[in-house]
């Protein structure tokens, strides 16, 4: 007898897109993997998942994660060896999340970011307050001929009141990224409301695992098996503009 409740559904465990922009998987430089052993790890679940190229994002972020181009590129180095060694055929790059604050502005101003391809630069906000001078900073990486995406934008807690903000944001051509693990439900029930809002409204243009460690991959696992997933693949395939970050890009 069939068990039609074990049926998995069409295409469980693989994505639609098949390029991440965002994740933390360069080993021992911030709060994602902590050795290269993990890392390995984690980029063969992600290729699992059907990704075909990986722009891995550590944290620049004053007082914290003061990672410099130099810190950045050996742990890149290390990761892409390691890979290769493992016998891991994925292409990857690398760039960051760059949180905006004051040591943002200053590589900025020296010219010290690493674009995530073409013209895209990923950015983030302080998570207990929006920055005083974000729109003036947005402009400033404008004028410096960079497209700014704002990473997890339905994480913002101090936006759930004032959701008009997010029309500010993307009306001025701030492009959004949202976590997948939002869409699973895996930070509560506020941000995964949020993201599917934002879904509804048009504003999501890219998605990213934002992956950290196993329980990351735990909760993806999980989600791609789920009507939610085939519902937002329904929502964003073909809209979301993940794909068009292949190949070579002019750094």
């Amino acid at each position: 007898m069939f068990n039609f409740f074990s049926k998995k559904p069409k295409d469980g465990g693989k994505l639609f897109f098949s390029t991440d922009i965002h994740s933390h998987v360069v080993p021992g430089i911030d709060d994602g993997s902590p050795s290269l052993e993990r890392s390995v790890e984690l980029v063969g679940k992600m290729k699992g998942w059907g990704l075909e190229k990986l722009i891995v994002t550590p944290h620049v972020t004053q007082d914290t994660f003061e990672n410099t181009p130099e810190i950045i590129s050996e742990a890149y180095g290390a990761l892409r060896s390691g890979l290769d060694e493992a016998g891991i055929a994925i292409e990857t790059d690398y760039s960051a999340e760059y949180r905006i604050d004051e040591m943002f502005v200053e590589q900025l101003e020296a010219g010290q970011v690493r674009r995530l391809h073409g013209d895209f630069l990923l950015v983030e906000n302080s998570y207990i307050q929006e920055p005083y001078n974000i729109d003036e900073i947005l402009f400033q990486i404008s004028m410096k001929g960079f497209r700014p995406i704002l990473a997890h934008p339905e994480r913002y807690m101090y936006y759930y009141d004032k959701t008009e903000r997010y029309d500010e944001l993307h009306g001025k051509g701030i492009l959004f990224q949202v976590n997948l693990l939002s869409l699973a439900g895996y930070y509560g029930k506020e941000p995964k409301k949020i993201a599917e809002m934002l879904i509804d409204k048009g504003y999501v243009d890219f998605l990213g695992t934002d992956l950290h460690r196993r329980a990351h991959t735990e909760m993806i696992d999980k989600y791609l098996t789920t009507k939610d997933y085939r519902r937002h693949r329904e929502s964003l395939e073909g809209r979301i503009m993940n794909d068009e970050l292949r190949g070579v890009s002019p750094k």
